[in-house]
């Protein structure tokens, strides 16, 4: 973080300065995480009238209304620049004083903030004089070695992809297909002697036990894995640090939710998660230990920084595409598409090599265990089956019946997402609490249960039960030899009820009983996604796509009086891909990653058609899910390209000041006395030339970071006098390394008296040569330059060299297109 990324109000200056006219600040407080509820608040969050500062010009005056003159107590620290910020109206004070300490009822949500607890990562390398040292110590062999390390833990992370995924698919099969024994036998022996509301009772209480211990581990233990993971994900590539996103308790508790959310029968997938968990054993392993555990194997140190730690994350994330689709470019292209900031060939070459491992890997035990050893057929988590060109190609005619789809992709992915994003706000303003999170998702998977029961129980969709078409067939009030069509569909787990959907022979489902399975689905689905439990959107959104999609191909059978181009099938497999572009708004890798699901290159170009048409149609109305969701949660995520109408805005502008600089020899007292400030929590420090002459211009001479100060601290890296010839200890870039990423707070830094008078010479770990830019760059000449680099903190410097702001990750955040123009987001401490 940097100036721009305080806890609280911002630092005093040492004289008097222009501050912006006070705004009315919206009366927000502690929103929740991603799951709705915030892990780093042990105790409870502030009430509903407790406010939350506003920073960086936020409120009226801020953007040219008149400022008003305040004087400021004087500050021991060199501060440069002009201060901008918004103090809080009394009546706010007189609010947050008088508070209860309480949960509130509601935790009001403004949409138009950026939150400040996100921290930014460092895809910059910091070549201060170690890090050059280190790196002309290294040979050719040397860098030979550093390169098969890289491509050891590409594989490692394939691999141990692929074995959770097989973990996950085998669990959940065995536990799936129990209950679904369970509850087919008491159905079939209740409907001979009559009690039927005894079997809905069995189901929907199976069903929310099974739930409730899922969403309690996830609520209780580790929020950050609800959900799918994928907007977290996101995030982490572009370069924002969530906390606890990629740590051992997380996937453990994402594996085990997964398992429990799909067998207790939520409309959800398994595919979704395994990007998430891809991510986090990527993490894992190439830092050589785990924190969490305390264990260090001492191997893989030279990758313990956010550079190395971010492309290996990379190389997960498509694993877990590979492993969940068997779809190993389309993962590739996954990460390329939906994350990385930074991409180069040789990561394009260890990404798709991660990918191909982790599919063999799944494909080699899943054979094992399906009794076919010798037979790699079962490639990913989700098989969509071969569909045969020869016998169901497209024709001409048939391009625009595919765009229609995907205009109806497109607007019921809109209306899902609005549908999701309301559910989402009620969610974040009432349901805060873990107890009532978890009693939310008992409720939803009971309701399913309810709903599934009664569709099954209302339909009289009887076909014929041919040998091995159904897994678990449900006689019901179906003559001898026939089975429930409408069961197939929830007596299933999703992937299979896909499947189904793509290749059961025409006839084989009602119009009537798609009709309302999709119309029932779209509505539990839309409920279910952000509930408290670990799940992912794939696979309804497909399963809902493939059902209005076969309804389409029997409409147009009907229509056409039964042309053989018309088959429900192939239709079923692009009302899929309209459903999830609508929804998630992917394009290339989704493209891609259909095909080699259905191993059909044939249909690339109208899946392709129907994507781009639902994305096209469904951006026009609301943004996709996941951008969605990292929007209501107040995240500086940076998009590809500044706003559009940005030009006019300077660096001038959007800096944060004054900023809190450091001499280049330094007084210890000064530097924890900087660093312990609880008013601020700055990350980054400019370093200014030491001169005795106050009327000398204090140059910019380098960048350090407080993570950097606080290992400086800890190992006393300082002498008893400026001008002492005393050797100071010499540090390595290992000490830094050792502390990464879990630096040391200041407070655990216990300085003497004594040693407040030292000095500390900064010139060896600063960064000597940081990024700057001039005070009158223009905004998008900036956000080019920090959004490419993948920078945390950007200078910006006046004609004299002298620093006059930074720039850092929610300056460039804070603005955006909106309805009506560029718009600027507020910050606060949410």
């Amino acid at each position: 973080m940097s100036r721009s990324e305080p806890d609280a109000d911002p630092p005093v200056a040492a004289a008097p300065a222009e501050r912006p006219r006070p705004g009315r600040m919206a009366n927000v407080a502690k929103k929740v995480s991603w799951s709705g509820r915030d892990r780093d608040e042990e105790d409870e969050p502030p009430a509903a009238g407790e406010a939350t500062p506003l920073l960086n010009g936020a409120g009226p005056g801020a953007t040219g209304g008149p400022p008003h003159s305040r004087p400021f107590t004087h500050s021991p620290f060199l501060r440069l620049g002009q201060l901008s910020s918004v103090d809080l109206n009394d009546d706010v004070r007189e609010l947050e004083t008088e508070a209860p300490n309480q949960f509130p009822s509601e935790i009001p949500h403004n949409e138009k903030l950026l939150s400040l607890k996100y921290e930014s990562l460092d895809y910059d390398n910091c070549e201060n004089q170690l890090f050059l040292e280190e790196e002309r110590r290294i040979n050719h062999t040397a860098f030979r070695t550093v390169e098969i390390k890289r491509w050891v833990i590409c594989a490692m992370i394939g691999i141990l992809t692929g074995l959770v995924a097989c973990f996950i698919d085998i669990v959940v099969e065995k536990l799936a297909g129990l209950k679904f024994r369970v509850v087919k036998d008491n159905i079939d022996k209740f409907t001979e002697k009559g009690g039927l509301s005894f079997s809905l009772l069995l189901w929907a209480i199976l069903n929310s036990s099974v739930v409730m211990v899922g969403s309690i581990i996830v609520a209780f233990i580790e929020p950050v894995a609800a959900g799918s993971g994928i907007p977290q994900i996101k995030c982490y590539l572009n370069g924002v640090k969530v906390p606890h996103v990629v740590r051992l308790k997380t996937l453990l508790i994402k594996v085990c939710g997964v398992i429990l959310s799909v067998v207790g029968g939520l409309a959800v997938g398994k595919e979704g998660p395994m990007i998430h968990s891809g991510a986090v054993i990527a993490a894992g392993i190439s830092q050589g230990r785990s924190t969490s555990l305390k264990r260090d194997f001492k191997i893989f140190e030279y990758f313990r920084r956010d550079t190395e730690k971010r492309d290996f994350v990379s190389a997960g994330a498509a694993a877990g595409v590979s492993a969940a689709f068997g779809a190993p470019v389309g993962g590739v292209l996954f990460s390329l598409e939906e994350g990385a900031s930074f991409w180069n060939q040789f990561l394009t070459w260890r990404i798709f090599f991660a990918s191909m491992i982790s599919t063999f890997t799944l494909n080699s035990i899943l054979s094992f265990y399906h009794g076919n050893p010798w037979d790699l057929s079962s490639p990913g988590l989700i098989n969509f089956g071969r569909f045969d060109s020869e016998k169901l190609g497209y024709t001409f005619q048939e391009i625009p019946i595919f765009i229609v789809m995907g205009v109806v992709g497109g607007i019921l992915g809109a209306i899902f997402n609005a549908l999701n994003y309301w559910l989402t706000m009620f969610r974040i303003r009432y349901i805060h609490r873990p107890c009532l999170q978890v009693i939310e998702a008992m409720l939803v998977a009971a309701v399913t249960a309810a709903v599934g029961f009664v569709m099954i129980y209302c339909s009289s969709d009887c076909q014929p039960l041919q040998a091995d078409s159904v897994t678990y067939p449900l006689q019901l009030f179906c003559a001898d030899g026939e089975y429930n069509s409408m069961a197939t569909t929830f007596f299933n787990t999703p992937e299979k009820s896909v499947v189904s959907l793509f290749h059961n022979p025409p006839g084989s489902y009602n119009p009537m009983t798609l009709g309302m399975f999709t119309l029932m689905y779209f509505f539990l689905a839309c409920w279910t996604y952000g509930l408290t439990v670990s799940a992912g959107v794939f696979i309804p959104s497909l399963l809902i796509g493939a059902a209005w999609g076969r309804l389409f191909g029997i409409s147009l059978v009907y229509l056409t009086s039964g042309a053989i181009w018309a088959d429900p099938g192939k239709y079923a497999l692009m009302g899929a891909a309209a459903q999830l572009g609508g929804i998630v708004r992917m394009t290339l890798s989704l493209t891609v990653i259909m095909m080699e699901a259905t191993g059909n290159v044939t249909y690339g170009f109208p899946i392709m058609l129907v994507l781009m048409t639902a994305k096209i149609v469904g951006d026009y109305f609301v943004e996709g899910l996941y951008d969605m969701h990292i929007q209501l949660q107040s995240v500086p995520f940076l998009h590809w390209e500044a706003p559009v109408t940005s030009h006019s805005l300077t660096a001038r502008e959007v800096m944060s000041a004054p900023v809190t600089c450091l001499r280049r020899i330094e007084k210890v007292g000064t530097v924890v006395d900087i660093l312990s400030d609880v008013s601020s929590n700055h990350n980054g420090f400019p370093v200014v030339e030491s001169s005795p002459d106050p009327t000398q211009v204090a140059g910019l001479r380098g960048l350090i970071l407080r993570s950097q100060l606080i290992v400086l601290l800890k190992h006393k890296v300082f002498v008893e006098r400026a001008n002492s010839n005393l050797v100071q200890r010499r540090l390595k870039l290992k000490d830094f390394r050792d502390a990464y990423p879990r630096f040391p707070p200041i407070q655990s830094i216990h300085v003497s008296q004594d040693e407040r008078e030292c000095m500390m010479d900064l010139s060896e770990f600063m960064n000597p040569s940081p990024y700057t830019v001039p005070q009158e760059a223009s905004l998008p000449r900036v956000f080019k330059l920090f959004r490419a680099l993948g920078l945390r903190h950007l200078v910006v410097v006046d004609n004299h060299n002298e620093v006059v702001g930074l720039v850092t990750r929610k300056d460039l955040a804070r603005y955006r297109l909106g309805k009506e123009g560029l718009e600027e987001l507020s910050l606060a401490q949410t």
